[in-house]
């Protein structure tokens, strides 16, 4: 059995990935971390804690890490010093944080998954973006979230248009080029990430996680779309990347690599 903490056990995905290790015959939910995690029903023999620093070093073999992206660059690489494993779903983790996660396994030994989305349809849009951008002269990605999501763009998107621009440049494909010669509004152009790929984002209520790619070429166009209704959708790929996480050494970005163990 694997032994499981959730940091960020009392926000809406935590509450969704406590859920989903208690449902899993081979992982066991061991612990759970949260300023608020007094709110929390949960089994007496669960440790609780309000803080990382406050928890045992062998409360868990896996963190599973759902917090803001503030909370999450100040403890995660201190989750790895600490010895344990880690699966990192909170999106804001850039090159940096990256690095200092590298540097605390090495020391450590400890391992880490980090990816912007662990929904298996929106890691397969991003593999079949990716193999469609070289054909088509033109892409733009929306992007919609609840009104709840405090950043923007999204993780999801970012990574979706570095795959993107990686893929175009690897083809050698022409720059993308915007026709737009004036702009009215400030922004109505979106941002532009890697490669010049616009990004758009949409916060609206109701929504979950959901992302178009739209290509365009003479004639014709592709629109790839993914959608998220419920959190439920991103259990799938935590729990794999939970069963994974201890055989997989260093930091391991993104979850393709894992769907084609």
């Amino acid at each position: 059995m694997i032994r499981v903490g959730v940091v960020g056990a009392a926000g809406k995905m935590g509450r969704q990935v406590l859920e989903a290790v208690d449902g899993a015959d081979d992982l066991v939910l061991s612990c759970a971390i949260d300023p608020r995690v007094n709110e929390l029903e949960l089994d007496e023999r669960v440790v609780r804690s309000s803080s990382l620093e406050e928890l045992p070093h062998d409360a868990a073999d896996v963190l599973v890490d759902f917090t803001n992206p503030a909370a999450a660059r100040q403890h995660v690489a201190q989750a790895l010093r600490q010895g344990f494993h880690l699966v990192v779903g909170t999106t804001g983790i850039g090159e940096r944080e990256l690095k200092e996660l590298a540097a605390a396994s090495k020391e450590s030994g400890s391992n880490a998954v980090v990816a912007a989305n662990f929904a298996i349809g929106a890691v397969l849009l991003l593999r079949f973006a990716a193999q469609a951008a070289p054909y088509f002269e033109g892409v733009e990605i929306i992007e919609l979230h609840h009104d709840q999501k405090v950043d923007a763009p999204s993780g999801t998107s970012i990574v979706t248009a570095q795959a993107i621009a990686a893929a175009r440049a690897d083809a050698g494909s022409p720059a993308l080029v915007d026709p737009t010669t004036t702009v009215v509004l400030e922004g109505a152009r979106g941002a532009k990430a890697d490669g010049g790929v616009p990004i758009h984002s949409v916060r609206l209520p109701g929504l979950v996680a959901h992302e178009e790619v739209i290509f365009g070429g003479p004639g014709q166009g592709l629109t790839i779309r993914h959608d998220s209704y419920d959190r439920v959708s991103f259990m799938s790929g935590v729990l794999l990347a939970i069963r994974e996480v201890q055989g997989r050494p260093g930091i391991t970005v993104g979850l393709e690599s894992l769907l084609d163990h």
